[in-house]
């Protein structure tokens, strides 16, 4: 890529040449270098390595809402169960 921008004058129109040879969108070519340049150091941003930690978090997160809706719904029916145990003769 930035061997053919010297070649193109931009880097986008070096991507869209490339991206015209490769078979993809300029765009799309345009988001995977910017993405390449912060993996790399270069592009200040999330890394592809932080992006997938960071949606696994969030996953998890949302599992143990789940998880604790849940129990918060049985706690609360074995406790109308025992009051309601407790209150026959």
């Amino acid at each position: 890529m930035r061997d053919l921008k010297g070649e193109h004058g931009s880097q986008w129109s070096a991507i869209q040449s490339i991206a015209a040879k490769i078979g993809c969108s300029g765009e799309t070519l345009r988001n995977r270098v910017r993405q390449f340049e912060r993996d790399q150091g270069v592009r200040p941003g999330q890394t592809t390595d932080e992006r997938e930690r960071i949606k696994a978090l969030e996953r998890e997160n949302r599992e143990l809402r789940r998880a604790n809706e849940i129990l918060r719904k049985a706690s609360a029916y074995l406790a109308f169960a025992e009051l309601d145990r407790r209150s026959r003769p």
